[in-house]
C-alpha cells in the first residue's frame, strides 16, 4: 500500500470517471431526470482520515457493503450521510415522508437505495474490470444504517492486518438540467485485499 503512488490514483480515478458515467446514465433511467455523477477525487487515507471524511466513526450513516469477487478480491462500502441519503430517495421514490430515521424503516425506500448501491458499484466494478480484463463481480450488497464506525469495521478486518491505509473515491451526484441543484455526496472505500493490489496494477500495466 506504500508504494501506491499518484499515476496508481489518477488512473484508478479515470476509472471512476468512467464507472460513475454508466452509473449516471442508469440513475437518469431509473429517476427519469437528468443525473450526472462525477469522481471529482481519488485519494488514499489511514484509517482515522478515513474516519473523520464521515464525520467520525460515531456519525449515523447509510451504507451499502458487498464484497468484491473474482480475480482481485476485496471490501467496498458507499457512504452517504444520512440526511443526503433522505433526500436522494424521497425524490427517487416520490415520497417526502421518507425518512432513514423512522422504525421501522419503508421498504421501499430501503429496496430504492440499494437499488442505487446496486447500480453505484456495479458501473465501477464493471469499468475496472473493462479496464483490467480481469474477472471483478460484486456479492449482493447489503445496506446498514448505523454508527460509520460499526459498519466500516466488517472491512478492516483483513486489510488491518498489513496495511492502515484505504483507498477512497470521492463521488458527486447532481441532476445535469439544474444549475442551482444541490450535490448529493458520497464517498467509495475500498479495501482491496493486499494481493488485489498486485493483480490489478499489473493489468494496466503500472508497476
Amino acid at each position: 500500500m506504500s508504494k501506491i503512488t499518484s499515476i496508481h490514483l489518477d488512473v484508478l480515478k479515470e476509472i471512476g470517471n468512467i464507472g460513475a458515467a454508466h452509473a449516471a446514465t442508469a440513475l437518469s433511467d431509473l429517476l427519469g431526470k437528468k443525473i450526472d455523477m462525477r469522481v471529482p477525487k481519488v485519494e488514499m487515507v489511514n484509517f482515522n482520515d478515513m474516519m473523520d471524511l464521515a464525520g467520525g466513526p460515531e456519525t449515523v450513516v447509510v451504507g451499502i457493503f458487498l464484497r468484491i469477487e473474482g480475480d482481485a478480491e476485496g471490501s467496498m462500502f458507499f457512504i452517504l450521510p444520512i440526511e443526503q441519503a433522505n433526500r436522494f430517495i424521497k425524490r427517487l421514490i416520490n415520497d417526502d415522508s421518507f425518512d432513514f430515521h423512522d422504525n421501522p424503516v419503508s421498504e421501499l425506500g430501503l429496496s430504492a437505495m440499494q437499488e442505487m448501491g446496486n447500480i453505484l458499484s456495479g458501473s465501477y466494478l464493471s469499468a475496472l474490470s473493462d479496464f483490467t480484463g480481469l474477472k471483478i463481480y460484486p456479492t449482493v450488497p447489503g445496506l446498514s444504517v448505523d454508527m460509520f464506525g460499526a459498519i466500516i469495521s466488517i472491512g478492516l478486518i483483513e486489510i488491518s492486518q498489513v496495511s492502515d491505509n484505504v483507498i477512497v473515491i470521492n463521488t458527486s451526484i447532481f441532476e445535469d438540467e439544474h444549475e442551482d441543484s444541490e450535490e448529493v455526496r458520497g464517498h467509495f472505500f475500498l479495501l482491496p485485499d493486499p494481493e488485489s493490489f498486485k493483480a490489478i496494477f499489473k493489468a494496466l500495466g503500472i508497476a
